[in-house]
């Protein structure tokens, strides 16, 4: 996640989700400037959806690296997983149509 303001550092987040190891996502990765940067490079290497969403991040930015997100940020990540799943779904369904 990511978001870029006019006068403002670009700032991201990274979360990670692993159903067997935790019960919530966790922060990865978090940082601003040169930092966000090479978080949003790293993303894109790896072919990692990024979603930009400025107050999610000012929100996920105040929680420390490898702390799982609070109770009350559930509905809002989710929904960022949702959107991550559905581009999961039509990128394979045009993986299988190339084929």
């Amino acid at each position: 996640m990511m978001t870029e303001e006019k006068n403002l550092r670009k700032e991201a987040v990274a979360l990670s989700y692993n159903q067997t190891n935790s019960n919530a996502p966790k922060v990865i990765a978090k940082g601003k400037g040169k930092i966000a940067d090479n978080i949003l490079e790293q993303a894109e290497m790896h072919h990692v959806p990024i979603h930009q969403d400025s107050t999610l991040v000012e929100l996920l930015g105040q929680l420390d690296l490898n702390e799982s997100i609070p109770e009350e940020l559930y509905q809002a990540v989710a929904e960022v997983f949702a959107f991550i799943y559905r581009l999961d779904q039509k990128y394979e369904s045009f993986q299988k149509e190339k084929h």
